[in-house]
């Protein structure tokens, strides 16, 4: 697999979450990424500093520093001297205290990216508050996205929020390396977690002004029949989301519903009652015989599955999204993936 950042050197002061993602992710790009921690501490999992192994560093070098030592600032400016961009996710001001702050490391590297990876970002009220994954979520209003009449709002943890953020830190380094080549100067990336779940709602927000979400009529995405989960005779759920009229109409032929006019698909009045019908369907059978009807067809149909499940399932397996590391531990394949243009 190509590796399209080699050459590309990076000092990453680890911290916790979306920052060394981040790192990782460039890493896995081919990047040169240099991970600065503390000796003496525990680790991204609380194990044994020393272990380089921990999956959010792989493919990084490991350097300790201790930052409270007077030779520290030194010892880290020698590396960030020849680099090409900087991951620090401290809340605001702490670099500037110990004196690897924006403006020194300028002094010494002024084509220097400097990536800064926050819940709230730089400035505003909340910047120096703690926080994390689920609060960042509920400031951006995209947790709301995930309500149910009666039901409280739940997302999965780490993936919207953290793992967003440092797709979003990832993409701002290579834009300011970019910037950087052309014009000489480098540049400060303000990453805040809830400013990249806001940007990443982009679809929901042209949803929302179409109607669709976030208003009074009842929603596509979570009161209509044909985009849901629903529960399977052996507790398993299986997800459909035929939206488009073509999927919809197969979705109905499929499942024997004939008497059901796909014409009618966005009557909203009628959805309620074939909703529960379409309920009542799914539960009378295991999810297996959903998957062997329904999977790899054009109804838009998955299963939810565990991950050690997904890691398993042909589809992934045949395309590698997943790797089994030592001790069984499951990790992610390096994405996205690049091949040569010919």
């Amino acid at each position: 697999m190509m590796r399209p950042l080699t050459g590309l050197k990076v000092i990453e002061f680890e911290g916790i979450g979306p920052g060394p993602l981040a790192g990782r992710m460039l890493a896995d790009q081919g990047a040169d990424v240099v991970a600065i921690v503390r000796p003496n501490k525990p680790g991204l999992d609380h194990l044994d500093l020393a272990n380089a192994d921990l999956p959010l560093r792989r493919g990084k070098r490991i350097v300790a520093i201790d930052l409270k030592l007077p030779r520290a600032v030194e010892e880290a400016m020698a590396l960030i001297e020849p680099a090409d961009a900087l991951i620090e996710g401290n809340r605001p001001g702490v670099m500037e205290r110990l004196g690897l702050g924006p403006a020194d490391c300028a002094k010494r590297n002024p084509r220097l990216v400097y990536g800064r990876m926050t819940g709230w970002g730089q400035h505003g009220p909340l910047s120096q508050a703690a926080g994390h994954d689920l609060n960042y979520l509920a400031l951006s209003g995209v947790l709301s996205l995930t309500e149910r009449p009666g039901a409280q709002p739940i997302a999965p943890p780490t993936v919207l929020g953290d793992a967003g953020g440092a797709l979003g830190l990832a993409f701002g380094l290579v834009s300011g390396v970019f910037a950087a080549g052309r014009t000489g100067k480098g540049a400060i990336v303000d990453c805040a977690i809830v400013d990249m779940a806001a940007a990443l709602s982009g679809i929901a927000l042209w949803a929302r002004s179409n109607g669709v979400v976030d208003g009074p009529r009842p929603s596509i995405f979570h009161d209509s029949p044909f985009y849901d989960a629903y529960r399977c005779a052996d507790g398993r759920f299986v997800t459909v989301g035929a939206l488009e009229p073509q999927f919809y109409a197969l979705l109905l032929a499929k499942l024997g519903l004939a008497d059901v006019d796909p014409k009618a698909q966005n009557d909203i009045a009628a959805w309620p009652a074939l909703k529960a019908r379409f309920g009542d369907l799914f539960a009378s059978r295991p999810s297996e015989h959903w998957r062997a009807l329904l999977e790899g067809s054009d109804v838009c149909f998955a299963p939810v599955l565990t991950l050690a499940d997904a890691a398993a399932h042909p589809h992934n397996a045949a395309r590698g999204v997943f790797r089994a590391e030592p001790g069984g531990r499951l990790d992610a394949a390096t994405a996205p993936r690049f091949s040569p243009l010919e």
